[in-house]
């Protein structure tokens, strides 16, 4: 998660299993997934084991701390992009590769300093009724790279946020395969420049490969693998911005948890004039301020926040199950929902 704390008025200029039961699409109230083998089968894909092992790779010290543009970073770029094939989840046709390009000049004039060229990543399930709706799903997958011959792996921040995209990929594209894939279709954005200030957020939003105007949701995710001091040993997690814009999406996440794994959904920081402006800070943030409803999953800021102590064999890894099924949950009643979601409130 990007570092630097924003003041509030110069926000407007700058960018940076079980059963479970999930909404029919039909109704506002949810019914039983018990016997939706689509929906449980692809639940239950979700293991901390797969998140572990792929965030071992993420978070290693041969990915030199994924700096924007860096040697490191495309590394991990490609073994994302390989993950996705070897899953037969294909990229956007519009785009013609998985990799969309963030120019350095763009980052400069942004206050990104001389970063190289780097790249967002994008992985595409193509909706079965309404491929032209797009639920966004997404993580930066930058960090912050080696200083002073130190490596600052980011296993938290955010190679917790990448990998479990990567893991809701394989769950979605379980269903497809059982021929019950979703109805709109879900864009699964691995962002990069997060840590210098947005950047790929706001390159991607302001060259969208998909009209922003289709564009149901981004339920984005930065650092779910930890506790901080204030929860530890708790079974939570923060949600920022899920009624900032729409009515629905805070009503249909809670009841995604409720009939999950019921965690505590803690909104300490669920508040625009909140004093640490997380609302503002991670890349979910580029995407409210074009009106595209949001929501923020985070852990809080743990003692390895931005260190090179932040490894992955401090992850809790069952913790970040829960916390992914959630989200899958989440993502799962929106692109399957018979209406989407609506717009009816403003910041």
């Amino acid at each position: 998660m990007k570092k630097i704390l924003i003041p509030l008025f110069s926000v407007a200029v700058m960018s940076s299993c079980g059963t479970a039961q999930v909404s029919d699409g039909s109704s506002s109230h949810p019914v039983s997934t018990k016997h939706n083998k689509a929906f449980t089968d692809a639940y239950n894909m979700i293991k901390a084991d797969d998140l572990k092992k792929n965030l071992y790779v993420i978070a290693s010290d041969e990915m030199e701390g994924r700096d924007t543009g860096s040697k490191g970073q495309k590394k991990a770029g490609e073994y994302i992009v390989n993950y996705y094939k070897s899953l037969g989840v294909s990229h956007p046709k519009a785009l013609g590769s998985y990799y969309q390009k963030v120019p350095s000049d763009f980052m400069k004039k942004r206050g990104g300093g001389n970063l190289p060229d780097s790249e967002n990543i994008l992985a595409f399930i193509e909706g079965s009724e309404k491929p032209e709706e797009i639920v966004v799903v997404s993580a930066h997958y930058d960090h912050v790279g080696t200083k002073n011959g130190t490596v600052y792996n980011g296993a938290d921040d955010d190679g917790s946020g990448t990998v479990a995209v990567m893991e809701m990929a394989k769950a979605f594209q379980q269903a497809k395969k059982a021929g019950k894939g979703p109805k709109r279709s879900v864009l699964f954005l691995h962002v990069t420049g997060e840590e210098h200030g947005l950047f790929g957020s706001e390159y991607y939003t302001d060259n969208p490969v998909f009209p922003l105007a289709n564009t149901v949701v981004d339920l984005n995710i930065d650092m779910i693998g930890r506790d901080d001091p204030a929860n530890r040993g708790k079974q939570y997690v923060y949600v920022i911005g899920s009624d900032m814009l729409s009515s629905q999406l805070k009503v249909i996440n809670e009841a995604a948890n409720k009939r999950t794994n019921n965690l505590e959904l803690n909104y300490k920081y669920d508040d625009l004039n909140d004093p640490e402006q997380l609302y503002y800070r991670s890349d979910h943030y580029n995407f409210a301020k074009n009106n595209v409803p949001v929501a923020f999953f985070f852990d809080g800021i743990h003692e390895d926040y931005h260190k090179p102590t932040d490894d992955p064999e401090k992850i809790d890894y069952k913790l970040l199950e829960k916390r992914t099924q959630l989200i899958f949950t989440t993502a799962w009643d929106i692109a399957n929902r018979a209406d989407r979601i609506v717009v009816d409130r403003k910041q």
